[in-house]
């Protein structure tokens, strides 16, 4: 039984090293997806595009937020000398202005969203793209993402990946 043991070890540990030394002829690289995201020249062109498209929403919202203020400033100030009916109808007005505002801003934060959402999602197909087109023209056997414990500097492509995206599709 002794003896049959050896040959099976000597078998086993030769497997082993087999399979290390296989394991070193693959390619690995690993992208940093956020640091890519936050480089990548679409994201930029992205958020300008939509600072543009809602700027004009933005100042309504600010000019909104101005006159509530005015309204509630004229009610602090002037709320002693006011006939009760003058008063009350000032409130309301308050109140409804407020309400508008509030209403406003939520469409307005989930229209954003929404656009923010659309816009970085054409961002991360560019990405994943660039990605694939690299790792066939570098002949990368695995590339890794988010997930990873731990990866050198050795195996981080994300540098790469960036200039690719700066080159355009």
């Amino acid at each position: 039984m002794l003896k049959l043991r050896q040959p099976l070890f000597t078998l086993l540990g030769l497997c082993l090293l087999s399979g290390a030394a296989v394991a070193a002829d693959y390619k690995i690289g690993y992208v940093q997806a956020v640091r890519v995201l936050e480089a990548a020249p679409q994201a930029e062109a992205a958020k300008k595009k939509l600072e543009t498209e809602f700027a004009g929403r933005d100042r309504e919202l600010l000019n909104d937020q101005k006159a509530l203020k005015t309204l509630e400033d004229r009610l602090g100030k002037d709320a002693a000398i006011m006939s009760e009916t003058e008063r009350q109808r000032l409130e309301r007005d308050i109140m409804n202005k407020r309400r508008d505002l509030k209403r406003n801003s939520d469409e307005f934060r989930e229209d954003v969203n929404f656009r923010r959402n659309e816009e970085f999602g054409k961002i991360q197909r560019q990405i994943v793209e660039a990605i694939r087109a690299l790792a066939d023209e570098q002949k990368y056997d695995v590339v890794l993402g988010e997930g990873v414990v731990y990866a050198s500097k050795a195996v981080d492509i994300s540098d790469l990946v960036i200039e690719r995206l700066k080159k355009g599709p």
